[in-house]
């Protein structure tokens, strides 16, 4: 169950990352809301989570997946870059989390 927490907090991160681009787009409650409870969620599932998993590890993981989201989310809705390196870097989080949930 804890794995589940820690994919669950990653996924709010993005969300909460999502609420800081639009916070700094508009500054408005609806905005707000999606930053601090994205964040507040996802605190809330990562202290869950570290009950089980090592500190190290979850923290790993649980940026990993939040870089990871944020740079696809930046990709698909921001139109930021998607050059090969980019993308080679994206799929090196990917195995970095993958291996880091292997040997835990």
């Amino acid at each position: 169950m804890a794995w589940g927490y820690l994919i669950i907090a990653g996924l709010f991160e993005i969300i909460g990352v999502i609420g800081v681009k639009k916070v700094s787009e508009k500054n408005n409650f609806k905005n707000n809301a999606i930053l601090i409870g994205g964040f507040i969620v996802s605190f809330t599932f990562l202290s869950y989570a570290m009950e089980v998993i090592p500190l190290s590890t979850a923290y790993a993981i649980w940026t990993g997946i939040g870089t990871l989201g944020s740079t696809i989310v930046g990709i698909l809705f921001y139109k930021e870059p998607k050059n090969a390196l980019r993308i080679f870097c994206i799929l090196g989080i990917i195995f970095m989390i993958i291996g880091l949930k292997v040997v835990s």
